[in-house]
């Protein structure tokens, strides 16, 4: 910048929001700062290795071809040693973390495995990156977020983890719009079933990271079960004597022991000179129990086909107003854009999900299962 210039690089990484003054290239992985410590990345590591039979499994079913995924390697690193591993163009698909472990996540796919992987998916040669094919690989990494979830959901027990939906899009690498400062990045080698070697990467935010791999190694369960100095009382010391209930207001020392007021004849005498037999309660279970004849006759009804509908939404209209309907007429529904769609069998409301587009065809993704409550309540 001697003659006072801006490069094509400090251009891309101002509109990347990045600080010019940082450009210049960066080692290629170092030493963990924000994003935790060694131990953190090893932790992360081995629940990303946990997951990618999962992984390699559901790709494969959505693909129709024997995909697998192999590792991942992950290592702190920044932005500027992340971009010089990838190529010019990449597909970023952020699917940041809303609860649970809220903050950043997304997946950098380098632009030829993009269209490898939604080539597989339209069952489409030569696919270009439009709108559709970036909504099938925001579906792709949606399939491929939930599992992982699932997965931390039973390591930590941490109930509320949720992710934003994926959003998809192609851009020059220069403008990706990574993490600040040093952040775990996974790198994962992907075979799509020819052979072909093909990497793509899982980069945390240091904030989220750092929480997940705190929870794997215990300390939210640490955290969650405090301990129990100073909530209970003192039970060696002498407590104090109630007055006598039943006239006057006399004490009596019992040798440190609790003295027990005279109740006028209302309490039975418990014998303090020996022990109180005290035993606990014994609660029936509110949970169902189904009996080994009840799933007998369940199975005598498993071949029998049930009506599934998924709606829409719905409306009412006046008898004039339905006369008056012709071609070109649009009707409001009592669906807001976005809200999730009902799912029912023999018009019964049971689940709820979201619009999905498989092969040309609609489909529906359960995104809610009704409780059994609300299911009662609504035959009701």
């Amino acid at each position: 910048m001697s003659d006072g210039a801006l490069s094509q690089d400090e251009i891309d990484a101002l509109l990347a929001g990045v600080d010019s003054s940082s450009l210049g290239g960066g080692p290629a992985a170092a030493p963990m700062g924000g994003g935790g410590s060694p131990a953190d990345v090893q932790a992360l590591q081995g629940f990303l290795a946990s997951t990618v039979d999962a992984q390699s499994s559901n790709l494969s079913m959505m693909t129709g071809a024997q995909v697998s995924i192999r590792g991942p390697q992950v290592s702190s690193t920044n932005r500027d040693a992340l971009l010089s591993q990838l190529p010019d163009m990449v597909t970023v698909v952020k699917a940041d973390f809303s609860s649970g472990f809220p903050g950043e996540h997304m997946f950098l796919i380098p632009e030829a495995t993009a269209k490898s992987i939604a080539s597989l998916m339209n069952k489409e040669e030569n696919i270009e990156l439009d709108e559709m094919a970036m909504s099938v690989l925001g579906e792709v990494i949606s399939q491929l977020v939930g599992t992982q979830i699932t997965s931390l959901t039973d390591k930590t027990g941490n109930k509320s983890i949720a992710s934003v939906s994926p959003e998809a899009a192609n851009v020059a690498k220069a403008v990706a719009a990574l993490p600040g400062g040093e952040f775990p990045a996974a790198m994962y080698q992907l075979d799509l079933g020819d052979g072909a070697p093909n990497q793509f990467w899982e980069v945390y935010g240091s904030g989220a990271a750092a929480d997940i791999s705190r929870a794997l190694s215990g300390g939210a369960a640490a955290a969650a079960a405090p301990g129990m100095g100073g909530m209970m009382p003192n039970m060696g010391a002498p407590a104090m004597a109630m007055p006598n209930m039943g006239g006057g207001m006399g004490m009596s020392n019992m040798g440190g022991s609790m003295a027990m007021p005279n109740m006028g004849g209302m309490m039975p005498n418990m014998g303090m000179g020996g022990q109180t037999n005290v035993q606990p309660v014994q609660f029936p279970s509110l949970m169902p129990h189904i009996t080994q004849q009840e799933t007998g006759n369940i199975g005598l009804i498993m071949d029998v086909y049930m009506e599934m509908t998924v709606e829409l939404g719905r409306t009412r209209k006046l008898i004039k107003e339905i006369l008056g309907m012709g071609e070109g007429t649009i009707i409001e529904l009592d669906k807001l854009a976005g809200e999730p769609v009902d799912i029912l069998v023999n018009h019964k409301l049971i689940a709820k999900g979201e619009v999905v587009v498989i092969d040309e065809n609609f489909g529906v993704r359960v995104t809610e299962i009704v409780s059994p409550m609300e299911r009662m309540s609504d035959m009701g």
